[in-house]
């Protein structure tokens, strides 16, 4: 994948050398940002605000396939699902810090390529890169993603804050990441099995985007406040729709009715799941990656959003004898139950 004799290799540079390359044209934009990188920490200063710290990490194998994963689109993506845990906070994310480890395989252009997308992904979302690490790994590529930001006390919202009768509403639409990935992995067997056929992939570009290019949905907590609405519950959809409702109802000791004919899932996603043999309701319950921010208002806050595209009210919540239930479009009731993703065992999609 890396084997041009023109690539540079990274011991030419050294740790230090590869850091001052990578994080020579940084850029500070937040006012919060006091020292970014350069120092042995960086310096933050929020005046008063509460901070807010959020990490993932996605290993090589585990998280992603670089077989059909660009390492811009990776880039990207890392800093997306960092973001998505602060605004699922109804916050303002400022600075990231990223971490990598990487193999002998990948040579100084492969790194910049991936520092491609980080840096596109903080400048479309505002946020500083003020630190991080690079090792080497013998285990493929690891990326840690730290991300922080702030919001007034008042502002901040949990998953455990859901009441009884509250609206239950999703941004955008779901199964779409996952649909995607399937799609992938089937024209990587494809290629496997033929180097010589290229992968088929025309009009599938949504549902492709959808898992290798993910958007953090910033939008949704401005657009929420644009509107005077804070949520009592949200979170975001990495693990499915099912596994996140049921995390806010434990925590908020809440039922939940969620209605199948109202989860909004795009005409492409829903396609391609009937092609692939699987229920696209399903694929929006239990596949995950979507992003999307999950949350609960207020009934008396219907007027303001009931007009609203950007989201849609899909049940409500119920007193915690009740259950968590999945009323079908033949008004069959269903226990919800979380078969999204297991990071220490085989996914249960």
């Amino acid at each position: 994948m890396f084997e041009n004799q023109d690539k540079t290799h990274l011991e030419e540079l050294g740790e230090f050398g590869l850091i001052s390359h990578l994080t020579k044209n940084i850029t500070l934009t937040q006012k919060s940002t006091v020292k970014g990188i350069g120092d042995d920490a960086a310096v933050l200063d929020h005046a008063g605000k509460k901070v807010l710290v959020s990490t993932d990490m996605l290993l090589e194998g585990i998280h992603f396939d670089l077989a059909y994963t660009p390492l811009k689109h990776l880039g990207y993506k890392a800093i997306q699902v960092n973001l998505s845990d602060i605004y699922a906070m109804n916050a303002t994310a400022t600075q990231v810090t990223v971490s990598i480890g990487m193999s002998s395989k990948f040579p100084l252009e492969a790194i910049e390529e991936l520092y491609e997308g980080i840096y596109l992904a903080c400048g479309n979302y505002n946020v500083d890169l003020i630190g991080g690490d690079t090792t080497a790994s013998k285990q493929g590529l690891v990326i840690s993603v730290t991300v922080l930001g702030y919001a007034d006390e008042s502002e901040i919202v949990y998953r455990n804050g859901a009441e009884e009768g509250d609206l239950i509403c999703v941004s955008g639409d779901l199964g779409g990441a996952y649909t995607g990935l399937q799609l992938l992995e089937r024209e990587k067997l494809v290629y496997l099995e033929n180097p010589n056929i290229q992968p088929d992939l025309e009009g599938k570009d949504y549902i492709v985007e959808r898992q290798l290019k993910p958007e953090a949905r910033k939008d949704i907590v401005d657009l929420l406040k644009d509107m005077d609405v804070k949520p009592t519950s949200m979170i975001d959809v990495s693990d499915g729709l099912a596994s996140e409702i049921l995390h806010i109802c434990k925590q908020s000791n809440k039922g939940c009715n969620l209605y199948e004919e109202k989860i909004p899932i795009d005409p492409m996603t829903y396609e391609t799941a009937r092609e692939f043999g699987l229920d696209p309701t399903v694929c929006a319950l239990s596949g995950g990656e979507d992003y999307e921010l999950l949350f609960t208002v207020k009934q008396a806050d219907y007027d303001k959003i009931k007009f609203k595209m950007d989201f849609t009210i899909i049940g409500y919540i119920t007193e915690p004898n009740a259950g968590c239930n999945l009323i079908t479009k033949s008004n069959n009731v269903h226990p919800l139950k979380a078969q999204g993703w297991n990071a220490f065992g085989a996914s249960a999609q």
